[in-house]
Parts: C-alpha cells; sequence; structure tokens
C-alpha cells in the first residue's frame, strides 16, 4: 500500500476516535437523532476505509483480515445505532479501532512512490542511478515523468514550449506528463535536477513544476544539481535558489561541497530574517556523490552505440581510429564574450578542418542558441548560421543529442570550456586543455 494513502486511512481512523467522543455527549443528553447521525457518518467513513484498503490488498492474508476487523467495527456501529442508549458499548468501537489501526500498521506492507522529473533529457544522467536503484526496490513503484520547460526572450517572456520525452533512453520508460497528475497521486517523494523555478534568465520550467509548487504535493522532495563542481568548488548563488531553498534534501558530491551550501544557506537566512522557517540546513544538505560521476565510470567505448555517419569520420581506411577531440562550448562563454566567442569557434573549426588523424566532435550547450536568442536575434542569427555550416560541410561530427557520456567515453582528449563537464572528464584520466577565448 502507498505510504501516502497509508497515512490517509490512519488519519480517517483517528478522525473515527474523536468521532466516537462527540456521540457519548449525545446520547448522554437523550439526544438519540444527533446520535444516530454521528453513527451513520462512522459506519460511512468505515466503509470508505474498507473499500480503499481493498483497492490494493485484497486477496491478500492481512488486507483481507483488516477488511474482516471493519466489517466487525460497521456491525457494533449498526447495533449502536438500534439502541442508542447503550453507550457503555462506544468502549468496544474504541477498541475495534484501535485494533484496525494496529492490523494496518503492522500487517500492510508500505510502497513509496518516486517521481522523477527531469526537464532536459541531457541532464538525465543526474538522476539516473538513483532511478535505477529505485527501479530496483521492490517497495519503490517509480514514474519517470519528463516536464515540459519554456524558452524566454530578452523581455523576460514565455515564448516556445519544449518537451523532450522522446529524446531519453529507451531503457527508461517515460509517463506523459498531462497523464500524471501530481496533486492527486502525491508521490511519496519527488526528484528534480532544475533549481531555478522563475530566476532563470534563458529558460524556465513550466510553472506547475516550481519547485514551490511541488512542495506542496509530496512528504520530501529532493534535488539533484545538475552539474558537478570542480576540486569542489561551488559558488554562493546555487545554494540559495527556489530548489534549494524549498527542497527537503538536497544531494551534494562531497562534504566539502556540502560545508558551503550550509554556510550560504545560514547567511541567506539571516540577511533575509528567515533563520528556522526554510528547513535545517544540516538535515537538508546531504553529501551522497553525484549520479553523474557514477554514469561517467560505466560509459565505455565498447557499451554505446556509435552512429554510421560518426564511425566514417573516425574510422581509417585501414580500421584504425583517428585521435577524438571532444569540443564542448558553454552558455557562459557565449553570453560573457558573444560575438568573439562565435570567432573564436571558428578558429578552432579552421584549425583542425582536412586534418586525417583527428577528428573533432562538436558538443555546444544545449540551450546555446536560446542563450543567443535571449542576447539578441542578431546573435541567435549568427549562432544558427555557424552551425549549419559546420553540419553541412560535414568534416566533424554535430552532437546535439542528450548523451553526454557516449561523447565523453569515445573521445581521446577534452578541448574547450571550463565547465562541470571538465570535472567529469577529469575521471576518465585522459587530457584536458581549457581554451581561451582571447585567443584567436
Amino acid at each position: 500500500m502507498r505510504k501516502y494513502r497509508k497515512k490517509q486511512i490512519l488519519s480517517s481512523l483517528d478522525e473515527l476516535l474523536r468521532v466516537h467522543q462527540s456521540v457519548l455527549p449525545s446520547l448522554v443528553t437523550g439526544n438519540t437523532d444527533a446520535a444516530r447521525t454521528l453513527l451513520a457518518g462512522c459506519q460511512e467513513a468505515a466503509i470508505a476505509v474498507g473499500n480503499a484498503i481493498e483497492e490494493t490488498e485484497k486477496g491478500t492474508e492481512a488486507g483481507d483480515a483488516v477488511v474482516g476487523r471493519i466489517e466487525e467495527y460497521c456491525e457494533l456501529v449498526y447495533e449502536l445505532w438500534q439502541n442508542p442508549e447503550r453507550s457503555q458499548m462506544l468502549q468496544r468501537l474504541d477498541h475495534a479501532i484501535h485494533a484496525i489501526k494496529d492490523h494496518i500498521q503492522s500487517d500492510l506492507p508500505e510502497r513509496l512512490e518516486v517521481a522523477f522529473l527531469p526537464y532536459k533529457a541531457s541532464m538525465w544522467d543526474c538522476l539516473e542511478s538513483v532511478w535505477e536503484a529505485a527501479v530496483a526496490d521492490p517497495d519503490c513503484e517509480t514514474y519517470v515523468v519528463p516536464i515540459p520547460y519554456l524558452d524566454k526572450g530578452p523581455d523576460d517572456t514565455f515564448t516556445d514550449i519544449h518537451c523532450e520525452a522522446d529524446k531519453f533512453p529507451e531503457n527508461v520508460p517515460v509517463v506523459n506528463w498531462q497523464e500524471y497528475d501530481i496533486a492527486a497521486r502525491h508521490p511519496d517523494v519527488i526528484y528534480i535536477h532544475n533549481p531555478y523555478d522563475n530566476v532563470n534568465n534563458v529558460t524556465s520550467v513550466h510553472p506547475s513544476f516550481y519547485a514551490k509548487e511541488l512542495k506542496k504535493h509530496t512528504d520530501m522532495l529532493v534535488y539533484i544539481p545538475y552539474f558537478v563542481c570542480m576540486n569542489d568548488y561551488v559558488e554562493e548563488h546555487f545554494c540559495v535558489l527556489p530548489g534549494t531553498i524549498f527542497a527537503d534534501r538536497v544531494i551534494v558530491q562531497s562534504e566539502a561541497v556540502r560545508q558551503t551550501y550550509i554556510e550560504a544557506y545560514h547567511k541567506f537566512e539571516k540577511e533575509n530574517h528567515l533563520e528556522g522557517c526554510v528547513g535545517n540546513a544540516e538535515e537538508k544538505f546531504v553529501a551522497l556523490g553525484s549520479p553523474k560521476y557514477d554514469k561517467v565510470l560505466k560509459t565505455t567505448r565498447e557499451n554505446v552505440k556509435i552512429p554510421e555517419d560518426w564511425q566514417r569520420k573516425i574510422v581509417k581506411e585501414d580500421g584504425s581510429w583517428k585521435r577524438v577531440i571532444l569540443y564542448n562550448t558553454t552558455v557562459t562563454q557565449i553570453l560573457t564574450h558573444r560575438e568573439k566567442m562565435l570567432e573564436k569557434i571558428r578558429s578552432v573549426f579552421a584549425l583542425l578542418r582536412g586534418r586525417q588523424d583527428v577528428v573533432l566532435l562538436w558538443r555546444p550547450h544545449p540551450l546555446s542558441q536560446t542563450t543567443c536568442g535571449s542576447v539578441s536575434a542578431q546573435l541567435e542569427a549568427a549562432y544558427c548560421g555557424l552551425v549549419e555550416e559546420y553540419r553541412a560541410k560535414d568534416w566533424g561530427i554535430y552532437d546535439d543529442t542528450p548523451d553526454l557520456h557516449r561523447a565523453i567515453a569515445l573521445s581521446d582528449a577534452y578541448y574547450g570550456d571550463m565547465s562541470s563537464v571538465v570535472e567529469l572528464y577529469r575521471m576518465t584520466g585522459k587530457p584536458i586543455m581549457i581554451e581561451d577565448v582571447e585567443i584567436v
């Protein structure tokens, strides 16, 4: 039985006990009509509880036993309803309810409903190993519900809406976000990887899925960062976003990172006079590692599918491989340097085009075009032109898929911007070189 549903049922039974206390005064004063009305309500409530238990536990020994106890309770209620003056029976009703509660608590096993709400398929790796563990747990019912997100224009208004449900790995069953009613289902645990709510200037998850809203519909909201921190350094502003404020737990990669989150959080509480209002920082932040590390360590050249077009560019005529350079560009550099960043990318292309021993695997950040559009239409047009030219000339690999880890596994070296990808790449032990936008 769902933990949340079990909690609701036990709460209903507690309410019945409170009603019993209301019945007795009515009996003592001789107001039998009021007593009968209350008793009729007790019986209806008990039947509703029995029906709820049968929905999931019918046919099980424990479920049938509890339903039997509820039927006995209903018989007692009916007997008292026929003769309200038998007030001594109220004690038997109380004992019956306590027995039902004891059976439910001890004999009906709890199952957790766990909902994963990713928005970018390329960021699924920050949740994947947790999802795998939940799927393997017989006491969990797991749902992956890719949620929609919206682009933002220069004036901070919403523009296009996207949903990447069709881009997730084949082994991940996804549920349509319009068919999964979070408010009605009230999952026991919700995992998210987007902490921004309305404070991101480039994109936003649908407002229905802001952390502030999700917290209303779960007993445990868990945020796992979509990034990893280089050398355990995290900027303070990442520590006090809506996702960290409203989450019950925030899973971080190390104890050093956890301490930064805690310190930044306490500073935020003090500056905003919120001490004790947004959760206990020492309990909220937990150092359990990052699922992104799990993914990078288990992905190898031998267990990834290589597209035919990529193979054609990687494999030489003699069957040996060219050196594959993973070229990673970020939105931060686009926002900082704008047209100069595009010029830098062109210079990299010019340097490696035509090489017979090396092939470039360009993997721009998935929000690069959206970021350019948030700056200006001209910058977006220039960026799109650069992408179209690179793809049309077809000498290098363009990777706009959600699978970062395939690119890491296939490549021999990293070149590009400083980002969390560098921290992941470091785990492979392969060479890393950070580009200097000022040198073209």
